[in-house]
């Protein structure tokens, strides 16, 4: 009997990244219809993050959105520019800056919504709860496998 090959793993992973940027693609445009400035992807992640906690430092954000500090920076400009989110320097420490939601940009958060629902049906249908809980857990195994091998 010949052996079993592994699964494509790294290919599978890039395959599936790239169907689902051409998917949200897709997305961007049924919001496009529907909205006059309908938000990035990027920036959809930021109003998210914002409305989990609003008012975050821009090292937050970087964190929660895992973007480089210049791309969080350029991401908060380009968001703020659309009057939907507000930086200002922190009371505490005039170094850092925080970002906060504005009423423009929480008014964003039910059409992504949808947005994001829809997209999560689509790659949903056809697996279990647990299949979907081994699949996250998967996903951020590799999330933290890749993080330990950047670090010096």
């Amino acid at each position: 009997m010949p052996p079993v090959r592994p699964p494509r793993l790294i290919f599978l992973l890039n395959a599936a990244q790239r169907r689902l940027q051409q998917l949200v693609a897709a997305e961007q445009l049924r919001l496009a219809h529907e909205s006059e400035h309908a938000p990035s992807p990027a920036q959809g992640g930021l109003l998210f993050v914002l409305q989990n906690g609003d008012g975050r430092t821009m090292g937050e954000v970087s964190q929660e959105l895992d973007l480089a500090p210049s791309a969080t920076t350029g991401l908060v400009q380009r968001t703020e520019a659309l009057g939907w989110v507000r930086r200002a320097a922190c009371p505490q420490d005039a170094r850092t800056q925080r970002v906060w939601l504005l009423p423009a940009g929480r008014e964003q958060l039910p059409l992504l919504r949808s947005a994001v629902q829809r997209i999560n049906r689509r790659l949903t249908n056809g697996f279990t709860p647990d299949e979907l809980a081994t699949v996250a857990r998967w996903l951020q195994h590799v999330q933290q496998t890749t993080q330990e091998s950047d670090e010096p």
